[in-house]
């Protein structure tokens, strides 16, 4: 009765092939070395370039990277709640490190106070840590017109003399007219985008500040005798002997509460000015109420203008669009200062309304500062400061070692397996190996298919996966033999051995793909990618040992007619 096939078993064993070599087409393109876009650094910037290599991504013990362990920072003011703002801000850390350009990073929260950032391939770790830990809190706000400032010297030095904070040298020198103007100018830092519209337009030129400039300082105290009118109305300059103390003055709890009502006082995002023989930081006296915030941004690019150098171009939503064109056709001719982290990156001129599109000019700042800014500013601001904890770096030649190390063990795994399985269940054995051929093909497909992170542990946790492939094809084997042990055709006893083989093998796996989600779940790191590739494993696994290693019985029954002794 078995010399011949139904048409209907013929049928289904054609589809099985089809699935199996179907499987194995996409697998090997999958796995087919292909050319790809990484960031790489050439010349102390980094730059995408296109290299080719096998679509599979190696972690952080492979390959050495970075490994940071941030905290919430609570150094200025106590966070109430830090497992939820934790939470909130390792989405933007998340945002901002997947934009970094790192090939896998793992970003996840530990516990309720920590966040793990793991760097694979990461060559710049001081670069990396200002991404990570910057808050990027964006600001539009208008300088001061009023001269806040002075009329709250007298009281700020009186807080000042009586908390003891002096200058070595009271006497700071005022930089000459010519010398002023080189150093704090601000030509062009805000422009319009030439697709704007003409009536949303926006042209900001230098400012010539003479009426500012001509101001007479104020006299007697630490704010007197060392804060100086700056070129535009709401700036200040203060002298690098006098910063320490000024700076240390603003801090206080008394000054603060003495501080102008709506007013704020923002220093320079650029820290220090040469000046000839001197050296000066700006401060700045803006409106405390902001025109916009970042949290109305929805996208920031980085460019490079031919006149202005290196900027950061923006665009604003619906919402932040007509607040902003409304705000700054209120402030025409007037100066609005962009903050961010509460320092002041530039205070052009306001020569007409601005509408969706604008840009921050840095100066003299690098392409890499243009778009480190506008990382930060797609991702959002952070909820909360962060500050390091730990920082390592691992080397990549331990990670070469490890790989060669566990290519190896996967090596004697395999020709282990196969020396046993073919010198004990002969052709069927044989069967099995080319089963797990297969299996290994698939499994790496999954890795490379799914992004998976490749570590040494995930590398062992494959060989582990290889002896529980087999071990499903011993079960299936020795359940075909007690079936031909009680008389039945070989036909039969293969469809009874897998039938009955089937729970015990589908049990087994789903247990242990369960174990392998809890480690993918609570782990970090390695831990995860052990999980990763255990459970991939298993997966094809099941597929290889039920589906596959079956279809090779049945293509063997096919060509014998059943008429053979099955060599098991």
């Amino acid at each position: 009765r078995h010399s011949l096939w139904p048409p209907a078993s013929m049928a289904n064993l054609k589809y099985r092939v089809l699935l199996i070599v179907g499987l194995f087409a996409a697998s090997a393109w999958a796995l087919f070395p292909r050319t790809v876009v990484e960031r790489v650094k050439r010349d102390g910037v980094f730059v995408y370039d296109t290299v080719r290599r096998v679509p599979l991504k190696r972690g952080l013990d492979l390959q050495g990277g970075m490994h940071l362990t941030l905290e919430v920072d609570e150094s200025k003011q106590a966070v109430a709640n830090k497992s939820e703002a934790l939470d909130r801000a390792l989405k933007v850390v998340r945002q901002r490190i997947d934009e970094f350009g790192v090939s896998e990073p793992v970003v996840q929260k530990v516990g309720n106070d920590r966040i793990i950032v793991e760097l694979p391939g990461i060559d710049d770790p001081e670069r990396a840590q200002d991404v990570v830990q910057k808050s990027a809190f964006l600001e539009f706000q208008i300088t001061d017109e009023t001269g806040a400032l002075e009329k709250a010297t007298p009281r700020f030095d009186e807080i000042a003399r009586a908390a003891g904070i002096a200058v070595g040298s009271q006497a700071a020198g005022t930089p000459a007219a010519g010398d002023s103007a080189k150093s704090t100018s601000v030509t062009s830092l805000l422009t319009q985008k030439s697709d704007s519209a003409p009536k949303d337009s926006a042209a900001v030129a230098g400012t010539t500040g003479t009426d500012s400039a001509a101001a007479k300082p104020v006299a007697g105290g630490l704010f007197a005798n060392n804060v100086q009118p700056g070129q535009i109305p709401g700036q200040y300059i203060v002298s690098e002997t006098a910063f320490p103390a000024i700076d240390r003055a603003l801090q206080l709890p008394a000054i603060q509460a003495a501080m102008p009502p709506g007013k704020v006082i923002r220093w320079g995002v650029v820290d220090t000015v040469e000046t000839g023989a001197q050296r000066f930081r700006a401060l700045y006296v803006l409106d405390a109420r902001p025109i916009i915030t970042g949290e109305v941004l929805t996208d920031a690019r980085p460019n490079t203008d031919p006149v202005e150098g290196n900027v950061v171009q923006f665009t604003l939503n619906n919402e932040g669009a007509r607040r902003f064109k409304v705000e700054t056709g209120k402030h025409i001719r007037d100066n609005m200062a962009i903050v961010l982290d509460q320092k002041v990156i530039t205070a052009p001129t306001l020569q007409s309304a601005i509408g969706r599109n604008g840009q921050i000019t840095l100066g003299g700042g690098t392409l890499q500062a243009a778009q480190d800014l506008a990382l930060v500013l797609r991702a959002g601001a952070l909820p909360v400061p962060l500050k390091v904890a730990e920082v390592r770096q691992i080397g990549a030649s331990l990670g070469n070692d490890s790989v060669n190390k566990g290519i190896f063990a996967l090596i004697v795994a395999f020709g282990l397996v196969l020396a046993i399985m073919i010198a004990y269940y002969k052709l069927s054995g044989a069967l099995a190996v080319a089963a797990l051929v297969l299996y290994m093909v698939y499994t790496m497909a999954m890795l490379a298919g799914f992004n998976a992170v490749l570590t040494l542990p995930g590398l062992a946790g494959f060989v582990l996966s290889i002896g529980i492939a087999v071990d499903a094809n011993v079960l299936i084997f020795e359940r075909i033999r007690e079936e031909l042990d009680q008389g039945k055709s070989v036909r039969l006893a293969i469809d009874e051995g897998f039938r009955h083989a089937l729970s015990a093998i589908v049990d087994t796996s789903a247990a242990t793909i369960l174990s392998g989600m809890v480690l993918y779940q609570y782990g970090t790191g390695p831990v995860r990618g052990f999980a990763v590739t255990l459970v991939a494993g298993l997966v094809a696994s099941l597929f290889t040992a039920i589906f596959v290693s079956k279809t090779f019985f049945l293509i063997w029954l096919n060509r014998s007619r059943g008429t053979q002794t099955l060599s098991i």
